[in-house]
């Protein structure tokens, strides 16, 4: 299967640049994978799509603000993103600058791209493959809170504003980790919440800490020689126990994002639901048995993306290439900031 089998065209505006005012007002297409269908309808819609026997599985991730700026010993400018916190002190990270940063050189943070430096500082004491190994002798989640940019992603081309530590998050993110958010869980507003629970839709929430890996393009031709970059999660005994008295009173279980679902399959690569904790690297694309998922919500997704090959293995390729192709004639918006989709899957993905 050759990474091009996952293409499709799409106009440059049709990429969300902003967040709506409202997070529940995004429009919803449908995919029925078992039918070899397609609907059109509005994320406030969903409580209609859901049964009260049902199980949404949320990812509770924070994201961030991960993106910091600095300035060299000798003058140059550099970008970090941070990838993940190793300790109180110290983290994995990607930097750019025009010159490769060297282990023992120091860096001063600046508040924005162009400002002169602050006292702050952190020192690069090393790789760790692609990675960049830092440290500071201050805290670094404090650090961050004071100076750090939301990472947006690199396709929303402007600069992070001080909304976006609202809305790149969602309402119940409660674990920081993340450098990009589980962007299906944006959609969801504290009211449409409160509505899904009068129904007796019940919840679970998972962790995986979505990382800038997220955002690499599938470099090699042959997909199944693609290499996935590693996310932090934990699935705990209770979402187990959720499931089982999902599946025990005949409902479905809806994962929220691509990240749920890999965490939920994650935790079932052995053919059994259990407790997980510690790194994934799974990927999912067609010809996958789905272990736990009856359903997803999810954003739209990149061209030859690892995320577009996930749910075509859910709703199969051609209906999925389909349904963008319809949400591209019909002016959807597109990815972080975009719009959703609501998938059910095709006989094959359907769990056992």
């Amino acid at each position: 299967m050759q990474r091009s089998d996952f293409s499709y065209e799409l106009p440059q505006e049709l990429i969300a640049q902003q967040p709506l005012s409202e997070r529940s007002a995004s429009r919803l297409l449908c995919v029925n994978g078992g039918a070899d269908t397609m609907a059109h309808r509005q994320f406030s819609n969903l409580p209609s799509l859901l049964n009260p026997d049902d199980l949404l599985v949320f990812n509770n991730t924070r994201v961030l603000p991960a993106r910091l700026y600095g300035v060299k010993e000798t003058g140059g400018r550099v970008e970090i993103l941070i990838e993940r916190l190793t300790s109180e002190n110290s983290a994995l990270a990607h930097i750019r600058a025009s010159k490769t940063p060297r282990a023992g050189q120091t860096i001063a943070l600046a508040e924005q791209a162009d400002s002169p430096a602050t006292e702050l500082t952190v020192s690069v004491d090393g790789r760790e493959g692609e990675l960049f190994q830092i440290s500071s002798t201050a805290a670094l989640g404090p650090m961050l809170a004071k100076i750090g940019h939301m990472p947006l992603p690199p396709y929303i081309d402007r600069a992070d504003a001080i909304e976006d530590r609202e809305r790149y998050q969602t309402v119940y993110a409660k674990r920081e980790g993340a450098v990009a958010a589980p962007t299906a869980g944006l959609h969801f507003d504290h009211a449409l919440l409160d509505t899904l629970d009068n129904m007796g839709v019940r919840r679970a929430q998972v962790t995986l800490h979505v990382g800038a890996g997220t955002f690499q393009p599938v470099r090699s031709d042959d997909i199944r020689e693609h290499q996935m970059h590693a996310e932090y999660l934990e699935v705990d005994q209770s979402v187990c126990d959720a499931i089982a008295a999902t599946r025990e009173r005949g409902g479905r279980v809806v994962a929220v994002g691509t990240t749920a679902v890999r965490s939920l399959e994650t935790a079932a690569a052995s053919g059994r639901l259990a407790p997980y904790v510690g790194d994934t690297r799974l990927f999912i694309y067609p010809g996958y048995a789905f272990q736990c998922v009856d359903a997803m919500i999810t954003n739209f997704h990149l061209p030859e993306s690892t995320l577009l090959m996930l749910v075509s293995a859910f709703c199969g390729r051609d209906l999925m290439l389909d349904a963008y192709k319809a949400a591209v004639a019909e002016r959807y918006r597109f990815f972080s900031y975009g719009d959703a989709m609501f998938l059910t899957p095709t006989p094959e993905a359907r769990p056992q």
